[in-house]
């Protein structure tokens, strides 16, 4: 429990008065630039100051233009780990509600993050997705965890279709990420968070281009991913 306070201290301590300053900044000049950069090192100092190693591994990987980063999500952890590793300014797909937080969801907006009706249908699910390929085609690269939701167990749960769906229609190839040792630290369901050392491989890059089909580059996405979790975490009878 003291990791996680510590974690949150700092989250507060440095945020809160950089966004004072950068958020206002940044509604006055639509650039968003200065406070993602201080997002991302706030991020990576509370992650640092809970006690958590993060080791990267396969940044090789990442080629030098807009690309979907698809994860694994095991743990309320993995964002906060992850974005300070992400290259650029990268949209994001997240709750509905957060854009709602006053002047952060203004911020969010100029971002390009694109928001998620959870519960809000089939209609909703097509409102996000096109958004996110009009992000993805004016050069912005987008973080989508390929499940949806977090994994009770740890085991990668099956697929949204989302992140398929704006790799075949916008070109833009998929980076599969894997996510491990996380699922330890901060259980979902749990406020608890325990020192230890994150995992994250960014894979070989999936050209849509390469596969017949949605169906096709998602199985081989899934392939990908789960040949690099460790046994523990690939999903059962696999």
């Amino acid at each position: 429990m003291w990791s996680a306070f510590v974690m949150v201290l700092v989250f507060a301590g440095l945020g809160i008065p950089a966004g004072i300053v950068l958020i206002p900044w940044t509604l006055l000049t639509g650039k968003i630039q200065p406070m993602y950069r201080l997002g991302q090192w706030v991020s990576a100092a509370g992650i640092r100051a809970a006690g958590i190693r993060v080791v990267q591994h396969g940044r090789e990987n990442i080629p030098d233009r807009a690309v979907i980063f698809v994860p694994n999500h095991v743990s309320n952890l993995d964002p906060p780990i992850v974005v300070p590793l992400l290259p650029g300014t990268p949209s994001i797909m997240l709750k509905a509600e957060l854009m709602k937080i006053p002047v952060l969801g203004r911020a969010w907006k100029i971002a390009k993050y694109v928001p998620v009706e959870r519960g809000g249908g089939r209609e909703s699910v097509i409102k996000a997705t096109r958004y996110a390929a009009e992000v993805v085609r004016g050069g912005l690269s987008i973080l989508i965890f390929a499940e949806g939701t977090r994994s009770r167990t740890g085991r990668l749960q099956p697929f949204k279709a989302g992140p398929f769906h704006i790799a075949e229609s916008t070109g833009a190839p998929i980076v599969p990420m894997v996510i491990y040792g996380t699922e330890t630290m901060m259980r979902k369901g749990s406020s608890k968070v325990y020192p230890g050392t994150a995992h994250i491989t960014f894979l070989p890059a999936v050209d849509p281009a390469e596969y017949p089909g949605r169906a096709a580059l998602m199985a081989e996405v899934r392939r990908r991913m789960i040949e690099a979790l460790p046994e523990n975490m690939r999903p059962e009878n696999v």
